[in-house]
């Protein structure tokens, strides 16, 4: 049940093996001294592969190049006029700063982080969900975000977490915000997720958005010698997930050079995908048109290979 689920209650185990509590416990306890998995408060979850959630001042100082970075690629793909969600996190917040200089945008959060940075953008309607205050990431949570997100539709949602797997897809630590961002992706056509390479072959605890439902991951090029990361972005493209690589300039990510004040984009693209990128360049099947920033559909592989090697 755990390595199907990622985590489980000693109430649920209780129930479904038909047997006391104590008796699940003890059981519980002689299968963590094995380690076959680990113990947490009223459950188990899977051993080592499940982190400990961050504060937001922990969160704020990590990858800040990165983030800096996938925000600006993920700002490129937002349109005028459009209406958009973007969940809780540090980089959706920096993503939010580049959001307010596009006019006629409707913004729908449950974050206050995106809030208070769009608060000033004359041009941009921002539209709070209810809920109740989680401090921690100062993000809106509970049955009033859910409820208050009921009917919504919007043409894509912008999502952040803390970890990033082709096997489970998108998670986080804390459920309350797995089920607010359950409901943010519920809302949305299309389901954008922002992740530094820190994050990509990591598990945690509460899935949000499985592998089949991101429609476009946005990150950073993981450092010559992360295999982990490298692995995990060609198991995601392989499942369909359009891969788009910023580059930060940073010492060990990459050897791309970009102009200075140029874009800092690439695409993966799939054999037989089409969306309209920015700048009206489309992505193709074989024999569609690709713009000079953006990767064959023969070459992705090569790509990510040659990155695993390096």
């Amino acid at each position: 049940m755990v390595r199907a689920n990622g985590a489980v209650s000693l109430r649920e185990l209780a129930r479904v093996v038909q047997t006391s509590e104590v008796t699940v416990r003890r059981d519980v306890r002689a299968l963590e001294a094995e380690g076959l998995l680990d113990r947490r408060h009223g459950g188990a979850v899977l051993p080592g592969g499940f982190t400990r959630e961050s504060g937001f001042p922990q969160k704020s100082h990590l990858a800040t190049a990165e983030k800096t970075a996938i925000a600006d690629v993920a700002a490129s793909l937002v349109e005028e006029g459009e209406a958009i969600v973007v969940g809780a996190g540090t980089t959706t917040q920096e993503l939010a700063r580049r959001l307010a200089r596009v006019p006629g945008l409707t913004v729908v959060t449950n974050s206050l982080l995106v809030a208070q940075a769009l608060a000033h953008a004359n041009r941009v309607e921002v539209v709070m969900t209810g809920g109740t205050l989680r401090g921690s990431n100062y993000a809106l949570v509970g049955s009033g975000a859910e409820q208050s997100l009921q009917g919504l539709r919007v043409s894509r949602a912008f999502l952040s977490g803390s970890g990033l797997t082709a096997e489970r897809g998108l998670s986080t630590s804390n459920m309350l915000s797995a089920s607010v961002d359950r409901a943010l992706v519920q809302a949305a056509a299309e389901v954008v997720v922002l992740a530094d390479h820190t994050k990509l072959g990591t598990d945690t605890m509460f899935q949000t958005v499985p592998t089949d439902v991101i429609t476009r991951l946005v990150t950073d090029e993981p450092p010559v010698h992360d295999e982990r990361a490298a692995t995990e972005l060609q198991a995601l493209a392989d499942q369909g997930v359009q891969i788009a690589v910023a580059g930060t300039g940073a010492p060990g990510h990459g050897s791309e050079q970009h102009p200075p004040g140029g874009r800092p984009r690439r695409e993966l693209p799939l054999p037989g995908q089409r969306g309209r990128l920015p700048g009206g360049q489309f992505r193709g099947g074989p024999g569609g048109p690709l713009g000079n920033d953006v990767l064959a559909p023969e070459r992705q592989a090569a790509r990510v290979a040659d990155m695993r090697r390096r």
